[in-house]
């Protein structure tokens, strides 16, 4: 059985705390696993949720490490053409930090919406299904 891995990564502070949009981020894709891991599941392909703390130290370095989402190995923006950006963040462990942000045709998201995580589980399940063609 092949397997599509959904990987997510967000700063949680030394209390367990993280912010109100990795919190909503984490609600979106653990909604858009679920979906995908149903959908699949009939034609044979797994899907895997790994999620991930980065922890202040890290963050501090670079805060558009959290929140950050990859599909398959590659980031969610690669797959759907979007831009990374910033904005800033609440007065929780991101102390108003420019968190990432994804730009996609225009519209800014600083949570990411479930439909972006399966947009691109999408294109991901199809490249997979390609490579499985090819090797019949």
């Amino acid at each position: 059985m092949k397997t599509l891995k959904i990987r997510w990564q967000r700063l949680v502070d030394e209390s367990g705390i993280t912010c109100t949009r990795c919190k909503a981020t984490e609600k979106e894709v653990e909604k858009a696993f679920y979906i995908l891991k149903q959908s699949f599941a009939p034609r044979g392909l797994d899907v895997i949720l790994e999620k991930a703390v980065i922890d202040s130290d890290v963050f501090a370095k670079d805060p558009l490490v959290s929140n950050r989402l990859w599909i398959d190995d590659r980031p969610l923006e690669e797959w759907l053409k979007a831009q990374v950006g910033k904005s800033p963040c609440c007065s929780g462990p991101c102390h108003n930090e420019g968190c990432r942000t994804i730009t996609l045709e225009g519209r800014t998201y600083e949570m990411v919406p479930a439909e972006l995580i399966i947009e691109a589980g999408l294109l991901a399940a199809s490249r997979l299904a390609s490579q499985s063609d090819d090797m019949v």
